[in-house]
């Protein structure tokens, strides 16, 4: 695409490079890095950009920082306020914190203690309303009125979005040969701007945007050729959880983006556990959608390069703890059943041969003797068995019916 046709765009890539001088001496410089076990499962060369090892733990700190770097004295000195569910919060209550300005930030209700916390341990006000970021967003906006504080929009605002693009300025230096850059999608923000600083110097990479089936506004929005929101936005992915784009990010998706595809919440999940289990990384459900995408097979460019933005890596310790579980579960990793026993010595030692002599692990084991319809001096024995995939939870199964013993699942 020729640079004439970018600069009928929001921003440009001389704002990109502008902004890079000016964040440079307040957030990392992160890493990107080649995946041979994700190259093996997919066929291609997958590279991630790692913003989740950023500052705040996500890309956010980018925009932010940028957008608060070009307001005047007189505007810092009023304060900010912003509307988040929680990366763009700590983006700029520490961006705030770090150039001496007054933060408040509305986040929804739902959104995760750990990120309310860390929002607030920046040093923000914090103000919790809403179900979701579109009804948080109306809130900041009376608040900005009362009390004539300066908006800092998550996505739709010229830098922040320039902001957000000097991730595409990281990836070009460190990876000059890519061939497709795979971004989330929530406003755009991220996207928008790394289109922008991508396609300016390379026009032949393609751009690819990632959003959660359940609240995928863009798709029909580009074939619309409009902004068309969608009726959900409640995602694991919750830093996407956007009904609907905003007007600027949407005019740089539609030109510069080159396809968006959708994932599901089960396919989310899997590519967290994936990331944690194989990359020895821990990314939140945003960061995880463009690896869900490619494994899904979504994506698929055989043998070349793809570098996939892990936007963040801010997840809720309990939510990854039944992600974990859910996971292991879905591939075979534990076995989960019930059998009803004699109430008598032995019976459970019977029992637990069999599971031993199948190899599997008990990692849990209780006993029910009241459950209703339960016969007396009978007791229901719950299991939790680690095992080593599906066949091996069949040959668990077979070997317990063989025994006589009647199993639910």
């Amino acid at each position: 695409m020729a640079p004439a046709a970018l600069a009928r765009l929001p921003i440009a890539l001389e704002d990109i490079q502008a902004a890079r001088k000016r964040i440079q001496p307040y957030v990392h410089k992160t890493p990107l890095r080649l995946s041979t076990q994700m190259e093996k499962l997919t066929g291609s060369q997958v590279y991630f950009k790692f913003e989740n090892l950023q500052r705040t733990g996500s890309f956010k700190i980018r925009g932010a920082m940028n957008k608060i770097l070009t307001l005047s004295p007189a505007e810092r000195a009023r304060g900010v306020i912003a509307a988040s569910a929680g990366n763009h919060a700590q983006g700029v209550a520490l961006a705030a914190k770090t150039l001496g300005v007054k933060a408040v930030v509305v986040m929804p209700r739902g959104a995760t203690l750990q990120k309310v916390e860390a929002t607030r341990g920046y040093g923000a006000e914090i103000v919790l309303h809403g179900a979701n970021y579109d009804e948080a967003y109306q809130k900041a906006l009376e608040i900005q009125k009362e009390r004539d504080l300066v908006y800092v929009h998550a996505y739709n605002d010229e830098a922040v979005m320039a902001g957000q693009g000097t991730i595409g300025l990281e990836i070009l230096e460190d990876l000059p040969d890519v061939d497709i850059v795979v971004s989330g999608v929530g406003g755009g923000g991220l996207i928008s701007g790394i289109a922008t600083a991508v396609k300016a110097q390379k026009p032949g990479v393609k751009v690819i945007g990632v959003q959660p089936e359940v609240s995928a506004y863009l798709p029909q929005s580009l074939e619309a050729g409009e902004l068309v929101a969608s009726e959900r936005a409640d995602t694991i992915a919750d830093g996407l959880a956007t009904k609907k784009g905003g007007e600027k990010t949407f005019e740089v998706m539609r030109r510069l983006v080159d396809g968006v595809v959708t994932v599901t919440e089960e396919e989310i999940a899997h590519a967290i556990l994936v990331f944690l289990e194989r990359q020895k990384n821990v990314v939140e459900g945003a960061g995880a959608v463009g690896l869900a995408a490619l494994l899904a097979g979504k994506i698929r460019y055989p043998g070349k390069k793809i570098c996939l933005v892990v936007s963040g890596g801010n997840i809720d310790i309990n939510f990854l703890d039944a992600i974990i579980k859910r996971g292991l579960a879905e591939a075979g990793r534990v076995l989960r059943f019930s059998v009803v026993l004699d109430d008598k010595p032995g019976a459970l030692r019977n029992l637990l041969d069999i599971v031993a002599k199948a190899n599997a692990n008990v990692l849990d084991i209780r006993h029910n003797r009241n459950r209703v319809g339960l016969a007396l001096q009978k007791t229901e024995v719950e299991v939790e068995a680690e095992t080593k995939g599906p066949e091996h939870q069949d040959e668990l199964l077979a070997g317990l019916r063989k025994a006589g013993f009647s199993v639910r699942t």
